[in-house]
């Protein structure tokens, strides 16, 4: 203790082997980024690639974040795939009446959350299984996208759409050494905005009593996540700037950092994920709770189906094919406890990525499809074993 500040004695390993459970994720996305390196001769790790990743895996990172705070109050949600072809339908119909884009945005993101009342209602107060409502969401709204696009892809009237998924932030003309401009200017403010939140942070643990570890850790923690911000927002500067989507993905993705660390409601869920009954013996409302996780989940379909339409440049009635299994496989890869109560944004989007590095990597390769299954099912199989297993070395299994 020093001038009345606690700090926790522990080394460098012995903090990784406290964390491993959180490490490991993104030990597996730079593993597998190197052996894909490895195999391609590179070429997994160019500028245009990268960026290829972030933009064709979008849409399921997206709903990743919905599906762990779903799976964090220990339910699932297999109807997302549906409600994304849903939602994507409408909102191609909405724009090519001549409607602009942002109202077409703000009425998807509307209809997303009244799907996401409407199953939520059944499975907070109607206390029917999610797993069951969410299956028969899977087949209504799927049922409902062919019958409103008559089974035929819905054309975009223009290209104004897709810049959501395929537009890029960028000044013409504006470079450094080469490089995009304003991409290094944004990565500067990132990489100062992580400075500022992680020292905040450790000002708010002290000033309220809490155990610190030293600084040092806290300077590791700035400097390995810093050059993974550089080593991005670099390649996304050497091929055509920032890609649109992945602003769309950042704003969605820190505004629920934010709320499961920093709100009322995040703490919630965490709490009736962990323990309803105790809750709700502490006086947590667990249905008001589990009803506006439900309603969070239909709103980023909503824009997930936006994005993914977008980036088709039309809304196809298969859409959304399999995306709930990729969406929850992020999860676990991520982190997630199957049991509930367990579960980060940032694991579900690394979990997200290291699904996205592995299908770009085979792809790369020509591997085809059927050896893909065979390795993502594998690869989510041993998350969710290394999760019980972890659970019940440290007893909490």
């Amino acid at each position: 203790m020093s001038n009345g500040v606690h700090i926790e004695q522990i080394s460098f390993f012995g903090l990784a082997k406290q964390n491993m459970r959180k490490l490991s994720m993104f030990i597996m996305l730079g593993l597998i980024l190197i052996v894909f390196a490895f195999l391609t001769g590179g070429v997994n790790l160019t500028p245009r690639n990268i960026t290829n990743i972030f933009i064709q895996n979008s849409y399921i990172l997206i709903l990743a974040v919905g599906m762990v705070l779903v799976i964090i109050i220990g339910n699932i949600d297999l109807s997302v795939g549906s409600v994304v072809a849903f939602s994507g339908a409408i909102s191609a119909m909405l724009y090519n009446t001549g409607m602009g884009l942002v109202p077409t945005l703000l009425l998807s993101l509307v209809i997303g959350g009244l799907i996401g009342c409407f199953q939520a209602f059944w499975i907070a107060y109607m206390r029917i299984p999610a797993f069951i409502v969410t299956l028969a969401g899977m087949l209504l709204f799927r049922g409902l996208t062919y019958i409103i696009t008559n089974v035929s892809p819905i054309s975009l009237r223009d290209d104004g759409f897709k810049q959501i998924a395929s537009g890029s932030l960028n000044i013409k003309g504006f470079s450094i050494g080469g490089l995009d401009g304003l991409s290094l200017l944004i990565m500067v403010v990132v990489i100062l905005l992580l400075v500022w939140f992680t020292l905040q942070q450790r000002r708010r643990k002290i000033r309220n009593g809490f155990t610190v570890l030293a600084f040092r850790f806290d300077v590791y923690k700035i400097v390995a996540l810093s050059a993974l911000v550089m080593f991005v927002f670099t390649r996304f500067a050497a091929y055509r700037g920032i890609p649109t989507v992945v602003l769309v993905l950042f704003l969605v993705t820190a505004l629920f950092v934010f709320i499961t660390n920093n709100t009322v409601l995040g703490r919630y869920i965490y709490a009736v994920g962990g323990n309803a009954k105790s809750a709700k013996l502490s006086g947590i409302n667990a249905e008001q709770v589990t009803f506006i996780t439900h309603v969070i989940m239909g709103v980023i379909c909503g824009l997930s189906g936006l994005v993914f339409t977008a980036y088709m440049n039309s809304a196809l009635p298969q859409a959304g094919d399999k995306f709930e299994l990729d969406a929850i496989a992020s999860c676990f890869i991520g982190g997630a406890a199957a049991s509930g109560g367990i579960g980060t944004i940032i694991g579900a989007i690394t979990g997200g990525l290291v699904m996205g590095a592995i299908n770009n990597g085979m792809s790369l390769m020509n591997i085809g499809a059927d050896w893909q299954y065979v390795v993502k099912a594998s690869i989510l199989l041993l998350a969710v074993f290394y999760d019980i297993w972890s659970r019940k070395k440290s007893g909490l299994g």
